[in-house]
């Protein structure tokens, strides 16, 4: 009985933590703040169609049957629970931490170089350079993780369960492995840690960022414009130079898109600087573009929206990817294609 109790306590916790806590990144409100930017974004394009605005077609535009009745909706709902509890529990003392790095960097910089420059900042001063280069750090590790996943065979086998979604919506941010978790929440640490440790040195001593319950103050505000609508229906396009410097939603939708001119584009998060950068950039165009998603799979494999197909085929797969038999040969990494049903 105490054990049941300490479960559902550790459940209860976890969902506040999720949806009450204002840093959490799919927090009710950042998730109320992305349907309202939706309803109004939709609400516009009928005004400019000169078309009336009633309440049922906007709900039915938000919250389409097609996207509620999807299978692969249902799946991404199943991932959420498996990645937001069990997973959680299961996995955790596999993750680094930033500080762990960060450390040895600020001491080993300290001993190579001597004493740090004295740059007469504030505190807040400090605070926000650290918020900045944190959260571009956090950026490029996202891009780094994600450009990798696509590229080397064997982890796009993990991060392919991502792309095996046929409709995008905010909880499609759920649908990826533990593994593809994993590698990503490493990844950041190493340069996190990396970054945190130079500012430590440079800074003369740590400076935490501005954060709201442990969430970078940039990041948490792109939460609440854009992240959400990333993996939505709701075509919001960045261009011209604002496309080449943040990630619109539609950016991201291109990047989960079946044509083939659009594999391996937009890896960013938040930013699509990194994209622009390193020539992985496709802007999107100011009309909505019809997309199909989904990624294929190999023939007579479980579907990708069963359990067998999401958590356990990736292993067996990126087996295969990583020692292909002679036969077979050696098949191409990081290149999605449209799935049977797109």
């Amino acid at each position: 009985m105490q054990s049941l109790e300490t479960l559902a306590q550790f459940l209860g916790h976890r969902a506040a933590e999720i949806f009450l806590s204002w840093g959490s990144t799919f927090s009710a409100a950042s998730l109320a703040s992305a349907l309202l930017i939706a309803a109004g974004s939709l609400a516009w394009g009928r005004v400019r169609r000169r078309r009336a605005v009633r309440a049922g077609a906007l709900a039915r535009a938000l919250f389409p049957a097609r996207l509620v009745r999807s299978a692969s909706s249902r799946a991404d709902l199943g991932l959420f629970l498996f990645n937001t509890f069990p997973a959680a529990m299961l996995f955790g003392w596999a993750v680094a931490s930033a500080s762990q790095v960060s450390g040895p960097v600020a001491r080993g910089l300290a001993a190579a170089l001597g004493a740090p420059p004295h740059l007469g900042l504030g505190a807040d001063a400090k605070r926000a350079v650290a918020t900045l280069a944190l959260f571009l750090a956090y950026e490029f590790a996202y891009w780094l993780d994600h450009w990798l996943s696509h590229k080397v065979p064997a982890l796009w086998e993990f991060h392919k369960v991502h792309h095996t979604a046929e409709v995008l919506t905010p909880m499609t941010v759920f649908r990826v492995h533990p593994v593809d978790s994993l590698v990503f929440a490493n990844i950041t640490a190493v340069v996190l840690g990396l970054t945190g440790g130079m500012l430590a040195y440079v800074l003369g001593g740590a400076a935490p960022p501005f954060a709201v319950s442990g969430s970078n103050l940039i990041l948490l505000a792109f939460v609440f414009v854009t992240v959400h609508l990333q993996h939505s229906h709701v075509w919001i396009s960045f261009t011209g130079p604002l496309g080449r410097l943040l990630m619109s939603p539609a950016h991201h939708q291109i990047h989960h898109s079946a044509d083939p001119a659009h594999f391996n584009r937009n890896f960013g998060s938040c930013l699509s600087v990194w994209d622009w950068m390193f020539g992985t950039l496709t802007l999107p165009a100011r009309r909505r573009e019809r997309l199909a998603f989904g990624a294929e799979v190999s023939a007579g494999a479980p579907s990708p929206h069963s359990l067998t197909g999401v958590l356990l085929t990736p292993f067996a797969e990126a087996w295969r990817r990583a020692w292909p038999s002679p036969a077979a040969g050696s098949p191409r990494a990081g290149r999605p294609a449209a799935s049977a049903k797109g």
